[in-house]
């Protein structure tokens, strides 16, 4: 279930020198071959653990197919609507961006891009290099006093806010998740969006888009997307799958309203933004991005009133190096194991590189094995519980731990903390999860862990002592001194009044020149014994053993 070793690293789009350099200092082979074919990806992406993109590299659910020991995805740069994050969830591919790295540059160029509406720089610079000196037509309009709408408050935003205040411009906004309180720090009035349309003269957006359901678009906030530790992203329900600003809220806005897209093309409605520029509902648009890039249809491109960049928003030196360089040490630290930033689809991945948390990722999971095994199952619906105030947040890392352990063995493939839930779901197995501060004496210290197979008798229980996970409580038989779930572990239950079960397990190691490293048995429950034995290689036969116990089986924790 852990990452494997990271080795070898594909660069697949053109980066700062400096990634290349920080991966190679930090142990890893590096390839860096911008500009390939999606057929010559498939080729070279075979034996890499390791694919940094920018966003010229589409990988996608065949790319991710082809990529037979890639472990993660590193995306220089905020969005990643280049990859396909869940087929890599899928496939337990980790992905992760720099979330940081390119903000000040998008906002940089957002606030130039107000401003060369306002003043209309571009067409007067374009006028000036035909020959002519026309300045009455080039009148523009003074950004003091102007009320700007901000869509999205993320750290891009934020960062427009805040300049455009320097210009005396008042700025009101939207965003699903910044709450009023916050965003008031850092000036922005949070108003619904049905008030905000009639109130600005500009209008600049800062929301990802991310893949449309039926009839509804959804977004965050730019520069808001996840990271170690991140709490599911919640989502915004835009008016309709035509983008944020479409035909219909364009006729609420003030007439001649400005708007800038510097963030995804697909969030303003390209057609319905021709027809407003057209109308003179609009009286200006800068785009830095397009649904379809580069853009095909050249009507908008070509209005007079449109400013245009082919998306240069983080085309800067220092935002390109400052990406490069996050990617590289974040996949350093990954392959390392010093921990995990940046992360889109794995946060309970992050968890793992803790060393506190790693023995109670390793418990949960064994716990699942064990559960399997007893339950002889995989379908129904599994009750994950977290007992003890130490536990209170752990069940984000500790669910998908149970999921995995549930699953191993089956007919998926490598399951992993990234791809265990979305695996479980479809092989008909429901994993819930619930939190008690109390946990029973003396157990409150370092918390308990349960998992249950709902509507059975089947119940484990465990706990970490030291750093080695143990098992309290098999289906309601306690162990007085907890059995030890590590290495290759041998379960059984049998009669307690069935006196030959131990000598035939010792004639049994004897044979196979296996130790016993350890033996522990639980309390008698309706004239049985559960017993948990520790050995120090799996055993290849147990046909001796099995007419002497009710059932038995091995683990290899």
């Amino acid at each position: 279930m852990a990452l494997g070793k990271l080795q070898k690293v594909l660069i697949s789009d053109s980066l700062d020198p400096c990634c290349r350099e920080i991966l190679q200092a930090g142990g890893l082979r590096v390839q860096e071959k911008p500009g390939l074919s999606k057929e010559e990806l498939l080729r070279e992406i075979r034996d890499c653990d390791g694919l940094i993109v920018r966003s010229a590299t589409k990988v996608t659910a065949d790319v991710l197919e082809a990529a037979e020991r890639l472990q993660v995805v590193g995306r220089a740069g905020t969005g990643v609507d280049n990859v396909d994050v869940e087929a890599a969830t899928r496939k337990g591919v980790l992905v992760m961006n720099t979330p940081t790295g390119n903000s000040l540059s998008a906002a940089e160029l957002t606030c130039g891009m107000i401003l060369s509406l306002a003043r209309q720089i571009p067409q007067a610079a374009a006028s000036m290099k035909e020959g002519k000196w026309d300045r009455k037509k080039y009148m523009g309009m003074e950004l003091n006093g102007k009320t700007l709408g901000v869509l999205g408050l993320g750290r891009i935003g934020r960062e427009v806010a805040t300049r455009m205040q320097a210009f005396g411009m008042k700025t009101i906004g939207y965003d699903p998740i910044i709450t009023p309180e916050a965003s008031a720090t850092f000036g922005v009035e949070q108003l619904p969006l049905e008030q905000i349309w009639p109130r600005c003269d500009f209008i600049t957006v800062h929301t990802p888009l991310l893949p449309s359901t039926t009839g509804t678009g959804w977004a965050l906030s730019q520069g808001d997307l996840g990271g170690a530790g991140a709490a599911p992203p919640l989502l915004l329900t835009l008016p309709s799958s035509a983008g944020l600003l479409n035909d219909s809220t364009f006729a609420k806005c003030r007439r001649g309203v400005q708007v800038v897209n510097c963030a995804r093309g697909g969030i303003v409605d390209e057609g319905a933004l021709l027809r407003a520029l057209q109308s003179g509902q609009c009286g200006g648009a800068a785009l830095d991005v397009f649904t379809q890039e580069p853009p095909k249809d050249r009507d908008l491109v070509n209005h007079p009133n449109v400013i245009c960049c082919p998306h240069l928003g983080a085309s800067t030196r220092e935002a390109q190096s400052r990406c490069g360089k996050e990617i590289a040490m974040q996949i350093v630290d990954m392959a390392t194991g010093k921990g995990l930033a940046g992360v889109v689809n794995g946060q309970a991945l992050s968890k793992a590189f803790a060393p506190q948390t790693k023995p109670w990722i390793a418990l949960a999971r064994a716990l699942g094995m064990v559960l399997h095994m007893v339950g002889k199952k995989v379908q129904g619906s599994v009750q994950v519980c977290t007992l003890g105030t130490p536990l209170q947040e752990a069940g984000s890392y500790l669910t998908p731990a149970v999921a995995a352990g549930m699953l191993a063995g089956g007919a998926q493939k490598e399951v992993t903390l990234v791809n265990a839930l979305l695996l479980a779901q479809e092989a008909g197995l429901k994993v819930t999860t619930t939190h008690s501060d109390v946990a029973p004496e003396p157990d409150s210290s370092t918390g308990l862990l349960q998992v249950a197979l709902q509507g059975t008798p089947h119940r484990a229980t465990g706990m970490v002592q030291g750093s080695t996970p143990v098992l309290r409580e098999l289906s309601g038989a306690t162990f007085k001194q907890p059995a030890p779930l590590a290495g290759p572990v041998l379960i059984y239950r049998a009669k307690a009044s069935e006196p030959s079960t131990l000598p035939t397990l010792a004639g049994l190691l004897g044979k196979a020149g296996v130790q016993l490293q350890s033996y522990h048995s639980s309390s008698t429950v309706a004239g049985e014994q559960w017993g948990v034995v520790g050995l120090s290689a799996p055993l290849s036969d147990l046909g001796e053993l099995k007419p002497r116990v009710t059932e038995v089986f091995q683990l290899h924790l």
